[in-house]
């Protein structure tokens, strides 16, 4: 979906969709559409009758751009109300989403494409992420001091984002380094922990992380440093590269 034309995107997808709550699956799908409701990555509707959990009208309602008014439904599992779990378009003006619901994300405990886990949305079919081992010379700089610096690149580009240069630890001044608390999820490449930035006195907070344990596919990039590019100076091969402009900017 774009936010400026507002229209939306949907395909059906090929796979066994599912969603738990409280150990219970609340529903089990082949037939989900992911719909694109926004740019940067689709979510899951589920046809009523794949519902295994009593919905329930709340008297709320929502009005999104492309999609009209939705309904939104508490989603009632063994006796608990899970507020606000779902929406419908009944009388949206997508005649093909009018039978489904959208279960939403985050009401849910666990989702599961075929039988793997997934986190934050739905893998876009549309998304590739490459990742190569590179000879490139990178260097990283912030307010001035050079924080990285590699020959042993691994660079991960991902469909619509800015390539991510990944460091070896080794490479980079980890003396600089304050671990925070934060963590993040990606459906492509799993579970991140993040660390803030001390150059010259001035924290940067998260701004490199690493993935300890990502997902198979993206099993490469384990144990590596990356840093923002939208906040930090990065050279390539001596040419200082144009900051992205993009989601995380």
């Amino acid at each position: 979906m774009s936010n400026e034309a507002h229209e939306v995107r949907f395909e059906t997808s090929p796979k066994r969709v599912r969603a738990l709550v409280g150990g219970r699956t609340v529903f089990d799908t082949t037939a989900a559409r992911l719909v694109w409701e926004h740019p940067y990555y689709p979510t899951y509707y589920v046809p009523r009758a794949d519902v295994g959990a009593e919905l329930r009208e709340n008297g709320d309602s929502m009005e999104r751009d492309g999609l009209g008014k939705g309904r939104s439904l508490d989603l009632v599992v063994d006796g608990r109300v899970v507020a606000e779990a779902a929406l419908a378009y009944d009388d949206g003006t997508v005649p093909e989403l009018r039978d489904l619901v959208r279960p939403r994300w985050g009401a849910m405990d666990e989702w599961l494409e075929e039988d793997e886990p997934v986190y934050v949305h739905p893998r876009d079919p549309h998304k590739r992420v490459d990742i190569l081992q590179s000879s490139r010379h990178v260097r990283v700089v912030v307010d001035g001091v050079t924080i990285a610096e590699s020959n042993k690149p691994t660079l991960l580009f991902e469909t619509s984002l800015p390539t991510r240069y990944y460091l070896p630890v080794a490479d980079v001044r980890t003396d600089l380094l304050r671990p925070t608390d934060s963590e993040t999820r990606c459906p492509y490449k799993g579970t991140a922990s993040w660390w803030s930035l001390d150059a010259d006195g001035t924290v940067h907070d998260d701004i490199v992380w690493m993935y300890r344990l990502p997902t198979p596919e993206s099993h490469r990039i384990a144990g590596l440093l990356a840093f923002y590019d939208e906040h930090v100076d990065v050279y390539v091969d001596g040419e200082l590269q144009e900051r992205p402009d993009s989601p995380f900017a």
